[in-house]
C-alpha cells in the first residue's frame, strides 16, 4: 500500500502552509495570549477553501477528500494551535 501524498496533495499542503506561515503563525501568540480569535485570517480562509473542507463543490465547499482536510488541519496547527482546533470544529461539528 503507498501512503505518499499525491502530486495534488503535495501542493495543497505548500499552499496551505504558505497561507499560515503568513496570515497565522505570526499572530499565534497574540491569539493565545489575548484569547482574541484571528478573524482576520480566519475571512481570508474560506477563499482557500478551509472553511468547508468536507463540503462538495457543488455547494460552495472545496470537496477534498480525508488526507487533504487532514493535511490543512495539520498545517494549521503548525501555525496555532487554538486556530486550528476552532477550524477543525468549524469544519467536523459545523457542517
Amino acid at each position: 500500500m503507498n501512503f505518499d501524498l499525491t502530486e495534488e496533495q503535495k501542493l495543497w499542503q505548500r499552499t496551505v502552509h504558505e497561507f499560515v506561515a503568513k496570515e497565522v503563525q505570526p499572530k499565534a501568540h497574540e491569539v493565545d495570549v489575548t484569547s482574541e480569535f484571528n478573524w482576520d485570517a480566519t475571512r481570508k480562509m474560506g477563499s482557500l477553501g478551509l472553511l468547508g473542507l468536507n463540503i462538495p463543490e457543488a455547494y460552495g465547499g472545496a470537496g477534498v477528500d480525508s488526507v487533504s482536510a487532514a493535511i490543512a488541519l495539520e498545517e494549521l496547527g503548525w501555525g496555532c494551535g487554538s486556530t486550528a482546533l476552532a477550524i477543525a470544529a468549524h469544519n467536523g461539528l459545523g457542517t
